[in-house]
């Protein structure tokens, strides 16, 4: 599957030139937002960790072994991308034992920058979110239109399509997702299973994004749709008085779609047909996904990119800096600007 059949199409217009996007892991930089003040003490040692081209389930299990602990002791918010460098939290649980010594972990693709005790272990989804700042080189675009392309995301924002990254090479995760699917069986190890369910329900929740940004409804709450606030799980259902809310507007309020589970989607209405629609197109996995137990739950439709700034550090090179709420991919903020190409040729688009 390429990039097209795995998201969508982009909302902004065409693509305004081309550019590479990590051709070094720090053209790729990631920071987790975490708002939980650390208490001092406390039987969990959580951890700063600077990582670089080295991914989050191989850091925690170093970390483990250099701690000398079961890698179940260790703890992590969220998985961070691999060709990147990355800042990101994690926590162990140490019950009546000292700090160990955590050097053995160390080298040029992982350092520990703090550390301090906490009555509590890490959750998954606990923070709040992400910083990112991306450099685009070999870039070749009109900086004008970049700028006003810019400034209209801003405003706008994107929509919130799950990234590439969550599909596999080539969507792998989607194709075993179907061949799990078809048999209405699961995996029987947990991070096989949990990895292709996650891919089954952004495949869908894509589709039902790609159909409303096909039909222009995105940003608009229509008569019957779920709204939900950008930092918000809960959400509540759309009449005439809602779809006119100021919020909506101000980027905070947002029509949501489905990460689908047990039960019918609770949208009703225009939106409500679409996703049953969409449902239907996709019964195999949809059944799939709710006999595996997963709550139906629900995601904003569009992604506001918080505190954006850009600047062009040489004339081939965009730095653009923002944050995205938790779960929420950088992609595909990009892709409404320019084609992703492999280093050293900036004259086709690639899969990203």
């Amino acid at each position: 599957m390429n990039e097209q059949q795995l998201l969508g199409p982009v909302a902004a217009g065409p693509a305004l030139g081309s550019a590479v996007l990590k051709a070094v892991a720090e053209d790729f930089q990631v920071d987790e937002v975490l708002d939980i003040p650390l208490s001092g003490q406390g039987e969990h040692l959580w951890l700063w960790v600077e990582k670089r081209d080295l991914n989050t389930e191989e850091a925690a299990r170093r970390l483990a072994r250099a701690a000398g602990v079961p890698a179940r002791s260790i703890s992590y918010a969220g998985l961070k991308d691999r060709q990147a460098l990355t800042r990101q939290w994690f926590s162990l649980h140490l019950p009546g034992k000292a700090d160990p010594d955590l050097s053995r972990a160390e080298d040029d693709t992982l350092r520990i920058l703090k550390q301090a005790r906490h009555q509590r272990k890490l959750q998954r989804g606990a923070h709040a979110a992400n910083g990112f700042t991306l450099r685009l080189t070999q870039l070749k675009a009109d900086h004008a239109a970049l700028d006003a392309r810019l400034e209209q995301l801003k405003v706008r924002g994107v929509p919130n399509y799950f990234g590439t990254q969550r599909f596999g090479f080539e969507g792998g995760n989607v194709y075993g997702a179907l061949e799990w699917a078809a048999r209405q069986a699961l995996p029987e190890q947990r991070n096989v299973r949990s990895r292709l369910l996650s891919a089954a329900r952004s495949y869908v929740f894509n589709q039902v994004v790609a159909a409303r940004v096909a039909d222009g409804s995105w940003q608009r709450a229509q008569v019957g749709d779920l709204l939900a606030f950008t930092d918000s799980r809960s959400f509540f259902v759309a009449g005439e008085a809602e779809c006119v809310d100021p919020r909506l507007a101000e980027l905070d309020l947002h029509p949501t779609g489905p990460l689908w589970g047990e039960g019918a989607t609770p949208a009703s209405g225009t939106p409500g047909a679409l996703e049953a629609s969409i449902g239907a197109a996709h019964a195999a996995l949809c059944e799939w996904l709710a006999k595996a137990g997963m709550d139906h739950e629900r995601r904003i439709l569009r992604l506001p990119i918080g505190r954006l700034t850009w600047h062009y550090p040489e004339p081939d090179i965009l730095q653009l800096e923002f944050v995205l709420p938790a779960g929420c991919f950088a992609t595909v903020v990009v892709r409404e600007l320019v084609d992703l190409v492999p280093a050293g040729q900036t004259d086709s688009p690639c899969v990203f």
